[in-house]
């Protein structure tokens, strides 16, 4: 029988390698055929790799590049974050590495608009699988997840702010084409990310409960967090009914339903966008 820690552990680690072969699909299929700069520290190792062939001639491995620029970052994510979420992100680089440098160049449309969009698909599909197991693409991930967990809201768009300024760079060295649609590029990914990462966005949940002793103690347990209990009585039924009142993050939401009708398989559940949230709420860590 295999335990929870295992079972995370074996989840991490099939999101890290299904996230480092997406990206390096996407360097090898859309970023390359359109020269783009995908931002964050992939795109700065592609810059330097570009740098080093168009004004020196010479040929730079994109996994030393992108190992290198990545221990600063690594070595800050271990001390702030936690040691499970560096080692896993950088195992994450090591593949993506060694996928980039090993897979053929296999060039699907040369159209950059296209590239750009869907280069930032597949970018932001690739960062999501990874944050979905825990781990990250490294470089400016470490940035956005730390102040993530700290404001405890999504803070992808400002590392979209720092990838500008990059780009801006990557325009006067290189081509204001190319940089251009390297922020549509960028743009797209965090889009991407922003949508399919629900760490940090929160939910209200209503629960209408029969049995609501039983059901608010295991649920307080299960969750951590605080639940508000009403009274109230059922118009239809004419029975006492109990509403118990409570706020989760979003990527909880599914185990919690399951939870409650496993408790009470009567119970009635509101779920309701929570856009705003003040005072203290449980986030469980990433770790």
């Amino acid at each position: 029988m295999i335990n929870k820690k295992t079972k995370k552990d074996l989840f991490t680690l099939i999101c890290v390698i299904i996230g480092a072969l997406i990206m390096a699909v996407n360097i090898k299929t859309f970023v390359r055929a359109g020269n783009l700069f995908p931002g964050g520290f992939t795109g700065l190792t592609v810059m330097i790799q570009r740098i080093a062939d168009e004004y020196f001639n010479v040929s730079v491995s994109y996994s030393f590049i992108n190992i290198t620029l990545n221990a600063v970052p690594a070595i800050i994510g271990y001390k702030t974050i936690g040691k499970r979420f560096t080692i896993y992100s950088c195992l994450m680089i090591l593949l993506t590495g060694i996928f980039v440098d090993f897979l053929p160049s296999t060039p699907l449309t040369y159209d950059p608009l296209l590239i750009a969009v869907f280069g930032g698909i597949f970018n932001g599909v690739g960062i999501a699988f990874a944050l979905r197991g825990k781990a990250s693409s490294g470089g400016t991930d470490f940035i956005a997840v730390y102040l993530s967990d700290k404001l405890h809201a999504p803070a992808w768009n400002y590392v979209l702010g720092l990838n500008a300024v990059m780009l801006v760079v990557a325009g006067l060295l290189f081509d204001w084409n190319q940089a251009l649609y390297s922020i549509i590029f960028q743009f797209v990914s965090t889009q991407v990310v922003g949508a399919l990462h629900v760490r940090y966005k929160k939910v209200t949940v209503h629960i209408i409960t029969s049995k609501p002793d039983d059901l608010s103690e295991k649920l307080m347990i299960y969750t951590h967090h605080g639940i508000t209990r009403f009274e109230g009585h059922g118009c239809y039924s004419n029975q006492p009914r109990t509403l118990l009142y409570t706020v989760i993050s979003t990527e909880e939401l599914k185990e919690v339903i399951r939870f409650v009708h496993l408790v009470d398989d009567k119970a009635f559940i509101n779920v309701m966008k929570t856009n705003s949230l003040e005072g203290r709420f449980y986030q469980e860590p990433i770790n």
